[in-house]
């Protein structure tokens, strides 16, 4: 029977080296390319080690996991990627995805649930946990206010209110008065559906506009 290829990308190689030993065990999978980058990776894909899977990590030097499956889906759309991370993050989240992954491993999943994620993305399928899943639909919630409500000078005033400064402090340094200050602080306030400066701040930072 013919055995399923796998590549690994991640910089740390204890943890290759364990998913490579995990892997080992079964019959069905062989890995093909063990590589620290993306750089490394896109070399071997090219002297034609071609895997039908990618486990990648997100974070890494030399061409990133994001980098990674943005030129994996034009060069090579046929190699279905799991990113594998230790963040668990709604927008690193939906940032693979949007970059074209199969599914969303976190590094303490154990041997069972990356089998499984294995075998359902190898079929055809996307693999998220019920975890990764309610990050999903949170983020895709948030989603639903648009950042681009917010003008220049409104995001400019978001910054310094995430900064500490006082509404007088922010008047000073834009030229401006505390009642406009004010006013734009309400319309964010408005826009992002929130009721308080903490929650405008929190909100912003989810929809990464901080």
């Amino acid at each position: 029977m013919d055995k399923f290829k796998i590549a690994i990308v991640d910089d740390h190689q204890l943890f290759r080296d364990g998913i490579h030993s995990l892997l080992s065990k079964q019959d069905n999978f062989e890995v093909v390319i063990s590589s620290e980058n993306g750089k490394d990776f896109f070399k071997k894909l090219k002297k034609g080690i071609l895997p039908e899977l990618l486990l990648l990590d997100l974070t890494m030097p030399e061409m990133n996991g994001f980098e990674v499956l943005l030129k994996l889906k034009k060069k090579y759309p046929r190699i279905k990627a799991i990113a594998i991370s230790m963040h668990d993050d709604g927008n690193y989240i939906m940032q693979s995805i949007r970059g074209g992954a199969y599914g969303y491993l976190l590094k303490n999943a154990d041997e069972e649930e990356l089998l499984l994620a294995i075998d359902t993305v190898l079929k055809g399928n996307k693999y998220f946990n019920q975890e990764i899943s309610q990050r999903m639909i949170n983020i895709m919630s948030l989603e639903g206010v648009s950042p681009k409500k917010l003008s220049p000078k409104e995001m400019e005033i978001l910054k310094l209110i995430a900064d500490g400064q006082t509404t007088k402090e922010i008047a000073q340094k834009l030229f401006i008065s505390t009642r406009t200050v004010e006013t734009h602080r309400n319309n964010m306030m408005k826009k992002l559906e929130v009721k308080n400066t903490p929650e405008l701040i929190n909100k912003a930072a989810q929809l990464s506009l901080l």
